[in-house]
């Protein structure tokens, strides 16, 4: 008994359920006798026009309508009975799906945004038998019979508000939800009655809604797993579920509010939204919104630790609860859980864990050849019970669904295979990445396969690689290299068109046109070579690599200032850009980052233009910078609303957060430390801080930045010394070939060029910001630590400020911003250490070290 303990199975709770009942539209029967009168579906457009359906009315008129659709019904055993449907979200939309499933469908759901290819390949392989849609066009269904919402309803008008009584059992199929293929082919995932309904019946028992949450949001894509479980979750219940359009949830500002006047209990949503709606709130100074938001869902992607601390500073005087849930489309959406009441619970954990598996669920952490690996060890995650889809359209992908070699009960006699890597320490599951090409999008699943075989398809292009640039973390792309046929003239912007009609948006790669595609020795791909060239490009692009400038809905007294900002953004971002320069254009999705920000502020202003960097950084769109930019020489003031910061004097109180920031910020992104991975660890710079910590104290020259609406979390931190009244720190481990490196540099201009003595030379020695910041945020602060290393310099009296910048962000701000003077621009691969090697010669030619002075 003791070995079997010690190997990697957790089994969730073994809860018995009514067979009988284990329809969907069979309990909403009986909840719509329970809650005649309550509001089931509420809706508001655009214009202000609010849209009402109690249960009995939700009852009786999908009843009639089940009873048109059911007349479309073929009996064939060829393939699933399947009804698509290509509809906006709003209150029809759940009215539409009731009806499918009392008629005994299922419901496949089409993006209303797919392409045209996406769609025909869905609709060829499912056969549906019937489409229905808002209204447009019908040709693109082919022969499939298509009816709008007010076809079907009209045809329904005097059809029986009685229930239809079909043969119903409880393994037949309620959704199929079409995925990302590793084969390159979208693939069908055929989920049973049975299986949604052990997944909801689960949460109704482990998160039952409180006496007083009677409204829930409905805001999740239909194409999207979690949809199901909050539609149904809360329709099966009594609840009403308030519709949200997806533009309101891309708008926290919106979306807060509607969760304000709603007084919402719960959300489920993805890591990125749930940063993008802290920020937001961290903005505003009302320290009580959404306190009656108590339960916080978060699925889809990874949920960091530091992301949940911040949700925790903000919200932990309320009791909110933090949920990480994992699962895919192919085990209902979720299959593990971990809530989370206080951040204290994450102490000394590395990550944030996924948790343990749901009702009537096992998860088992297995080696190549299905072997149950020993607890802590590292394995694939795979999944037994009833929370199991019924495999896929047609079959395909069959090696993803295999018999169980560990099964006892023949409940668990499938296995699904997730590949995903993971590991079970004390009875806690922890996520550990993917064993493929797969990846999530805003918690879409791509497969890099599928984007890189859609690109192939393109006659011109010769050879095609697929890279995900910083996976899982916020600021991650999708990066498409190309190379092209001989004597085929084609430009990055005609490959994206021809993939527009392909993928869908979510899936769409920037594109870059490259020579060659770099080999390894053991002749695969050196996908890190071509990270480096996608993070190290020239942005000055030819012409035809600029992108469309739009000058539509220009005010005439702001076109002669568009037809300067409008090209500059083109040429800048050119090579990443999807979209077109317009006045409703935001410069981040356009491509933006830290660094060609900083260099589009500093462009404008040799074109003759001023704009503050964060009054930049902070506009939305094309015409709120439009508005604040001026010509140069004119009064400019910075808006008022911008962030306001604090600046604090480090002291003892700050070691443990700055030591966090600058061990996260360099081992994860340094210009020089990525050159001796992995010989470089966190430990290293934990040791190399509590070395430097005490004279960094006693010197008092050095700060942590602050925002002034959270000033719990330190967002940024700048070390700095007397040039001439450095500590001796020694160095054991590899970080030391980078401080020789620097001494290398900085020792003769410090010694020849530099004025000699004590209180001359304030040394900028090391800048971090917060990981969690977004790319808009970094720039801000590094601006903003700028801005007070030379108030600092100022005030103690020293003649200038020296340097040694490895970043292209602060080598920007120092140089076009600061007009900080380069004394040496050398290329960092041609260093030869004192032990003969070359630590940086894997860098590309055009990383430098920039040592700079700037007189105060």
């Amino acid at each position: 008994m003791g070995s079997i303990q010690q190997q990697s199975i957790l089994k969730g709770k073994s809860v018995d359920r009514d067979m009988k009942t284990a329809l969907v539209h069979k309990i909403f029967q009986n909840a719509q006798v329970n809650f005649p009168h309550q509001t089931a579906i509420f809706y508001e457009d655009d214009n202000g026009e609010e849209y009402s359906v109690c249960y009995e009315e939700l009852e009786s008129c999908t009843n009639k309508l089940s009873r048109t659709l059911r007349q479309y019904c073929k009996s064939r055993d060829d393939c699933d009975s399947i009804i698509a449907v290509s509809m906006k979200p709003t209150h029809r939309l759940p009215i539409i799906l009731l009806s499918i499933l009392k008629c005994g469908m299922a419901y496949l759901p089409l993006d209303i945004e797919f392409p045209v290819t996406r769609v025909k390949h869905i609709i060829e392989e499912s056969q549906p038998i019937l489409v229905i849609i808002d209204d447009g066009d019908k040709s693109v269904y082919d022969e499939i019979p298509v009816i709008t919402y007010h076809e079907l309803w009209e045809r329904s008008r005097n059809e029986s508000e009685k229930p239809f009584n079909s043969d119903d059992n409880t393994e037949q199929l309620a959704i199929v939800l079409y995925t990302s293929g590793s084969t390159g082919i979208p693939k069908g995932v055929r989920i049973p009655h049975a299986t949604l309904l052990n997944r909801l019946e689960w949460q109704w028992r482990e998160l039952p809604f409180r006496h007083d949450e009677q409204k829930t949001i409905f805001k999740t894509a239909l194409t999207f797993v979690d949809s199901a479980p909050e539609l149904w979750g809360a329709l099966l219940q009594g609840r009403t579920i308030v519709v949200v359009p997806k533009h309101v949830t891309k708008d926290p500002e919106k979306f807060i509010d509607i969760l304000e006047k709603h007084q919402i209990k719960r959300l489920v949503l993805v890591p990125s939204l749930l940063q993008s709606m802290l920020m937001y709130l961290n903005l505003q100074k009302n320290n009580d919104a959404l306190q009656h938001l108590k339960l916080w869902i978060c699925s889809g992607e990874i949920l960091s630790q530091s992301l949940a601390k911040i949700f925790f500073d903000r919200f932990n005087i309320f009791g909110h609860t933090l949920a990480n849930f994992y699962g895919s489309t192919e085990i209902m959406g979720d299959v593990t859980y971990y809530l989370m009441h206080d951040f204290n619970q994450l102490e000394n954990l590395e990550k944030v864990p996924i948790g343990r598996p749901l009702d009537n669920c096992i998860i088992y952490i297995v080696d190549k050849d299905l072997r149950l690996v020993s607890q802590g060890e590292v394995g694939e995650l795979v999944v037994a019970g009833r929370n199991l889809a019924a495999g896929y359209i047609r079959g395909r992908d069959s090696h993803r669904f295999i018999n169980n070699p560990h099964v006892i009960d023949p409940g668990y006699s499938t296995l699904y295979r997730t590949g995903d890597y993971a590991r079970i320490m004390k009875g806690i599951i922890y996520y550990e990445g993917r064993s493929d090409s797969q990846i999530k999008v805003r918690g879409h699943r791509v497969d890099l396969t599928e984007v890189e075989l859609s690109i192939m398809t393109m006659p011109a292009v010769d050879k095609a690689v697929v890279l995900c640039y910083k996976p899982g973390e916020l600021s991650q792309a999708l990066i498409a290299f190309v190379t092209v046929k001989n004597k085929t003239n084609v430009t990055r912007m005609q490959i994206e068109d021809y993939l527009k009609s392909r993928l869908s948006a979510y899936m769409m790669p920037q594109i870059m046109i490259v020579n060659i595609i770099p080999l390894l020795i053991n002749g695969k791909t050196d996908r890190q070579a071509l990270l480096r060239m996608y993070e190290t490009t020239n942005y000055n692009l030819d012409d035809e690599e600029r992108i469309e400038c739009d000058y539509s809905d220009v005010p005439n007294d702001k076109m002669q200032m568009a037809k300067i900002l409008f090209p500059t953004v083109s040429s800048i971002i050119g090579h990443s850009s999807r979209f077109t320069v317009n006045i409703s254009a935001n410069f981040y999705e356009l491509g933006g980052n830290s660094l060609n920000s900083i260099y589009t502020v500093t462009k404008l202003r040799e074109l003759g233009y001023h704009i503050g960097i964060t009054d930049f950084l902070t506009a939305k769109t094309m015409r709120e910078i439009l508005c604040k930019m001026t010509k140069c020489g004119d009064s400019y003031e910075e808006t008022k609303d911008d962030p306001k910061f604090i600046i604090e004097q480090m002291d003892e109180s700050h070691k443990t957060a700055v030591t966090h920031i600058v061990t996260e910020s360099f081992y994860l992104k340094a210009d020089l430390e990525r050159w001796l991975a992995p010989d470089v660890t966190r430990n290293d710079y934990y040791d190399l801080m509590d070395t430097l910590w005490r004279p960094i104290v006693d010197k008092e020259l050095s700060f942590v930045v602050r925002s002034e609406n959270d000033v719990r979390t330190i967002l940024g931190t700048a070390l700095s010394f007397d040039a001439w009244d450095e500590p001796d720190c020694i160095v054991t481990s590899k970080l030391s070939l980078v401080f020789e490196f620097l001494e290398y540099l900085e020792g003769p201009i410090r010694n020849n060029k530099l004025p000699r003595g004590k209180g001359k030379i304030l040394h900028c020695y090391m800048m971090a910001t917060n990981q969690d910041l977004t790319p808009a945020e970094n720039v801000i602060i590094m601006n903003k630590m700028e801005e007070e290393i030379i108030n600092l310099a100022k005030k103690r009296g020293f003649i200038g400020i020296f340097t040694t910048n490895t970043s292209p962000l602060t080598q920007q701000l120092d140089t076009d911003v600061y007009g900080y003077e380069v004394l040496l621009d050398y290329q960092v691969n041609e260093y030869i250490a004192s032990d003969g090697t070359k630590p940086f010669g894997k860098a590309p030619d055009d990383q430098r070290a920039l040592c700079s002075w700037k007189a105060i």
